[in-house]
């Protein structure tokens, strides 16, 4: 049978009276580092909190937080490896087309793509804008960009594909490279 389902002050109590080891269990899960447990036990908690993680009784209340907290700091490594490798990706394509150092005429040439970039981003639709917004410039997944959106994964992979060619257009016209 499963238990009652708590309340916010019952899980509340429980979170407060398991923290030190949910913190503990949180450095361990990332090597050590403290701002990266606190960071995943403040997350574990809003998944807690929200919801979005639920205690069904198979196991102790104990087990299961720790669970969460070990599939949250998965989750945050996933996400912080993707960012790197975006990053390191747009610094490599960066880097074949700018001059390390582009004098003034240069420094003008890099503001005015970046100005044309800013330009065909604000001719895409919302949806198209937002989704590409979140996943280039915010580091999410388009599933989650599609969940702060409030819109199907399939949904927000359909607007990230179609932003992505339409600016791919709209950047060719413009002849930016």
């Amino acid at each position: 049978m499963a238990p009652p389902a708590l309340n916010v002050d019952e899980l509340e109590e429980r979170l407060t009276g398991l923290h030190a080891d949910s913190f503990g269990w949180a450095l361990s899960c990332c090597g050590w580092n403290d701002a990266e447990a606190e960071d995943v036990v403040q997350t574990t908690y809003v998944k807690v909190l929200s919801g979005q993680a639920r205690w069904s009784g198979r196991s102790s209340f104990r087990t299961w937080l720790f669970g969460v907290v070990r599939l949250t700091a998965l989750e945050q490594r996933r996400r912080e490896a993707s960012l790197a490798r975006r990053a390191e990706h747009a610094v490599r394509e960066w880097d074949t087309v700018r001059d390390p150092d582009p004098g003034p005429d240069g420094a003008l040439l890099d503001d005015e793509r970046a100005r044309r970039l800013r330009a065909a981003l604000d001719e895409l639709p919302d949806r198209q804008r937002e989704v590409v917004h979140l996943v280039f410039y915010q580091g999410l997944t388009v599933a989650e960009a599609g969940e702060v959106m409030g819109v199907s994964v399939g949904s927000a992979r359909t607007h990230y594909h179609r932003g992505k060619e339409r600016l791919r257009t709209l950047l060719s016209r413009e002849e930016i490279t």
